[in-house]
């Protein structure tokens, strides 16, 4: 509470606390079903704030995830262009150790790469032991891109699909059974994966693509495909569903972050993270050494005697 000039109590109302529940998804659901946009109540400058102090949280948890050693953090992070993905990564993760945070931005596969499986550059991508690894745009778009356009499959060489006839709904069966066989092997040892998608309205992308070609220091991030893209809105959205729907699991969960409202969503997902990483206690620092521990006060001393 605070007092007004006119000696009137006004009534502060608190910021909405983040269920990080709420945006598990475990069960199945219809993204026109989810929200897109969320204020939690607050103002730009609150959410600011508290994305500041949380990111702090987040670099001290860092430091400790790398002194113990015994495990790596994947964050997934997709969404439609305009999303906010560029944005977010730069700002949750902004006061963590910069030898502790690995991004992969993950574009049209390059020749060596479709050479491989196509998992396999997210597989040598992924985070060592102590660090974050965040993947900006990830191994989904094989089943999100190359499913709205199934031509690019060809590409990839795949031994009996010479055609696009030949790409059925069990290919991508088989594709999402891979996917969760792979997440399922890295987080048996040791990697923590939180995968991210990032709700954006059609409306808003309208908005931040006409804000890209207005003003001129933004002209750079448009391109003519965007408008291709954005025609088939309705497709991506239900191969996103799907997506999600068929690989949000325990081990490696999806999360629904309404996108509309940037500064809202980034304080989410770093809530849902910090909160979630939390809960492994055996995440510590490793104890001294009992010898260093018993002579610590020895160590200091010398220290000090050189100035």
């Amino acid at each position: 509470m605070s007092l007004s000039q006119d000696n009137k109590l006004l009534y502060i109302q608190p910021m909405k606390k983040i269920d990080i529940g709420s945006y598990k998804i475990n069960s199945d659901i219809r993204l026109a079903d989810l929200n897109t946009s969320e204020n939690l109540d607050s103002t730009d400058k609150e959410l600011k704030k508290k994305l500041e102090k949380l990111r702090e949280d987040l670099g001290d948890f860092q430091n400790k995830l790398y002194a113990h050693g015994k495990y790596a953090v994947l964050i997934c992070i997709q969404g439609m262009d305009t999303a906010g993905k560029d944005s977010l990564i730069r700002e949750v993760f902004k006061d963590c150790n910069v030898r502790g945070v690995v991004v992969h931005s993950f574009k049209v596969p390059t020749e060596l790469e479709l050479d491989h499986d196509y998992i396999w550059r997210h597989y040598i991508a992924l985070p060592p032991k102590g660090k974050f690894g965040v993947f900006n745009r990830t191994h989904y778009e094989n089943v999100l891109v190359t499913k709205v356009h199934p031509e690019y499959i060809l590409n990839e060489n795949i031994p009996n699909i010479n055609s696009v006839a030949d790409i059925d709904e069990q290919f991508w069966e088989k594709r999402y059974e891979q996917i969760n066989n792979f997440e399922r092997h890295i987080s048996e040892n040791g990697t923590l994966i939180f995968k991210f998608f990032l709700n954006i309205s059609k409306e808003e992308q309208r908005q931040r693509l006409l804000r890209r070609l207005r003003l001129q220091e933004k002209n750079w991030k448009f391109s003519p495909g965007d408008i291709k893209e954005r025609n088939l809105w309705d497709n991506y959205q239900r191969c996103y569903e799907e997506a999600i729907n068929k690989t949000s699991k325990p081990n490696a969960p999806w999360y629904v972050i309404p996108a509309d409202n940037k500064r809202a969503s980034r304080l989410i997902v770093a809530t849902i993270l910090l909160e979630s990483l939390k809960k492994y206690k055996d995440i510590q620092e490793p104890e001294l050494d009992d010898e260093i521990k018993a002579n610590i006060e020895i160590y200091k001393s010398k220290l000090e005697k050189e100035k």
